[in-house]
């Protein structure tokens, strides 16, 4: 279930780094509603959770990381929520790596190690979220990025420092982990264990259905199962979209804005004129007059440049504007006076004196108002439009700010409202199945579950610039089990597969002992007063088993963790059964047939030492501390995140 959350916890230095992480991944992603304090309180009291030497971990802290952790495990699983990363180990995983790397912060700030703020700006720029427009760091997006998420600076720099203090402490501790080929060697032999054995089925659906379960049965059953039939917390959300389609009649441009438009741009649609030219720059202003000279008597332009040393240079589709910048007003003034095919005298720029002569000119006529009416209409539209949409998000903004309820908002800018039935984080009616959210309210769901019912109401970006809508929680459905009454049937079998797997297991238990006193495990199992399925060969070599990554069949990794010629039974998934193995020979691994295997088994070892290393190191600097943890606070904290506090 938290595949991906473990993954982190148990890579070399993860597991102890860093929750800072967890941070950077949401303002990344536009992640969860980061709030809380840092810490709180000096006494072990009902709102610490543990004491780490002299920082205490609040549950108010601890409530915040679990939330943020479920938001970055989201991403690799949409429809987790947080009773089901609870249930799974996330809030044990997540205390733990808390005060790991507090311990490890406090340890290192008293060996005397210390964070600059020059290092902590340095890792703050190195965050693409952080970055503007040009790619570069922008102090302005940082801080709008924060208080989108609701980060305070503090908070991002005390986890970039803690961060930076661990890895500190950690990189050298986890980069002395060599393990010598020595040690390697009789584990790589091991991966070439050759075993085979046998396999025998106990199926629970063998066995006799019984009496049907008493009301006390079912109750007490219920009871100490009511996890299994916890719906997650639902929401009732309410939202309102709008955006350009709903404004586009009122942006359409009047026949006075488009008539002003044209006015406004007359130069644009005024009657123009381009000019090819080929000039000739010379520093000396009696060397220009005389290659003029030379011209006007009859040698070509490209001659009298070529007698001159010089190069000609060709100027496409020149306006009087663009040939100005370019040289400057004389020179631009004397080209554009100038008939088609004339040189005109020499005139100066910052480059020298130029001559020039006019190769061709193009005639651009003035456009009238009729001929450019609708690209000026459609320009305005869209600026209109633009513009409406930017200033109803403002209004509804300034409203909600000014206390506007989601209600008066609605009706005040004409909005039509919709709500949805109560929904989990994953966008599911767990009553109606069939439920499908409108896909632009998809963008809606995970802010409205970061929120409270008392909480403000949002405007929510579903497309830039083009559509938005105002969001509000209206309410919150606890996540609870379903009541008895209406899943009866469902417990009900529940019930009588738990009830048959428990006989099953007895019948397993009795094949076992009569295997471990010699008897054959076919026999035993057709001795077993039932009728089974006869046992079935297992076996193989250890290094093929996990091949490609593959998932190991749980008898088969049983065989390989067992004594020769022994019998044990093992519970098959979702309380169907129990298989009965049995291990008869086991065929020693040879490692001269792939020497490779040692070099290759020594680096994995190397990594998992390291692991080991810091895990080690993390418990040495907790002891030296000292870390005091507050058990009830703690399971209280857990239960309200799980929505199991009701249920006694």
């Amino acid at each position: 279930m938290i595949t991906f959350l473990r993954s982190l916890f148990n890579s070399r230095i993860g597991l102890i780094v860093s929750f800072v992480f967890i941070v950077l991944v949401a303002i990344s992603f536009a992640g969860a509603d980061i709030t809380g304090s840092m810490g709180s309180g000096s006494a072990l009291g009902g709102s610490t959770v543990a004491e780490v030497g002299k920082h205490d971990i609040s549950t108010e802290e601890l409530s915040m990381r679990v939330n943020n952790q479920l938001d970055v495990q989201r991403r690799q699983m949409p429809g987790i929520d947080m009773t089901s990363f609870v249930n799974a180990g996330g809030f044990e995983d997540t205390l733990e790596q808390m005060i790991n790397v507090r311990a490890l912060e406090e340890f290192a700030r008293s060996v005397g190690l210390g964070v600059s703020k020059r290092l902590v700006d340095g890792e703050i720029a190195s965050i693409p979220a952080f970055n503007g427009p040009n790619g570069q760091f922008d102090r302005t997006t940082f801080l709008s990025v924060l208080a989108q998420r609701k980060v305070t600076e503090k908070q991002l720099r005390d986890d970039i420092s803690a961060d930076l203090f661990t890895r500190q402490m950690l990189v050298p501790v986890a980069g002395a982990s060599r393990v010598p080929a020595a040690i390697a060697r009789p584990y790589a032999a091991l991966t070439l264990e050759s075993r085979s054995g046998l396999v025998g089925f106990v199926p629970s659906a063998a066995m006799a259905r019984g009496n049907p379960p008493t009301q006390a049965e079912l109750d007490a059953y219920y009871k100490q199962n009511a996890a299994r039939y916890t719906v997650p917390e639902r929401r009732v959300i309410r939202y309102a979209p709008f955006g350009k389609a709903m404004l586009a009649d009122k942006a359409k441009p009047t026949e006075a804005e488009i008539a002003a438009a044209y006015k406004a741009d007359a130069a644009k649609y005024a009657a123009s004129e381009t000019r090819n030219l080929t000039q000739v720059i010379l520093q000396d202003q009696n060397a220009a007059r005389a290659f003029e000279a030379k011209v006007k008597a009859g040698t070509s332009f490209a001659a009298a440049a070529q007698q001159a040393g010089l190069e000609p240079a060709t100027l496409a589709a020149q306006d009087r504007a663009k040939l100005t910048d370019l040289a400057s007003k004389a020179v631009a003034d004397a080209a554009f006076s100038a008939a088609q095919g004339a040189v005109t005298a020499p005139q100066r720029s910052g480059l020298g004196w130029h001559v020039v002569r006019v190769d061709a000119i193009q005639t651009i006529p003035a456009k009238s108002l009729d001929s450019v009416r609708a690209e000026i209409t459609a320009t305005l539209a869209k600026q209109k439009l633009d513009a409406a949409v930017a200033d109803l998000a403002a209004k509804i903004e300034d409203a909600i700010a000014d206390g506007a309820t989601f209600d008066e908002v609605v009706k005040a800018n004409g909005l039509q409202a919709v709500s949805t039935p109560p929904i989990t984080s994953a966008g599911v009616d767990p009553d109606s199945p069939n439920f499908r959210p409108d896909p632009a309210f998809i963008r809606l769901i995970e802010p409205a579950f970061d929120a409270a019912v008392d909480d403000d109401p949002m405007v929510e970006t579903i497309a830039q610039g083009e559509q938005y809508a105002l969001s509000d929680v209206e309410r919150i459905v606890p996540a609870a089990p379903r009541p008895l009454a209406q899943i009866r049937d469902q417990v009900v079998k529940a019930f009588e597969l738990e009830r048959a797997s428990r006989q099953a297991k007895a019948i397993a238990d009795a094949i076992v002992a009569k295997a471990s006193k010699g008897v054959p495990l076919a026999q035993a199992i057709s001795e077993a007063g039932v009728k089974l399925p006869a046992p079935e060969s297992i076996g193989g070599r250890r290094m093929e088993l996990t091949a490609g990554g593959q998932r190991v069949p749980p008898p088969l990794a049983l065989l390989f963790s067992m004594v020769e010629k022994r019998t044990k039974r093992l519970e098959a998934p979702g309380k169907q059964g129990w298989f009965i193995v049995y291990l008869d020979k086991i065929t020693p691994g040879d490692i001269a047939s792939q020497p490779q295997l040692v070099a290759s088994l020594q680096a994995e070892m190397t990594r998992v030492t390291g692991q080991e290393y810091v895990s080690q190191f993390a418990n040495a600097a907790k002891a030296e501390l000292g870390v005091k943890r507050n058990e009830k606070a703690a399971a209280t904290l857990k239960r309200q995140l799980a929505g199991t506090d009701s249920v006694q």
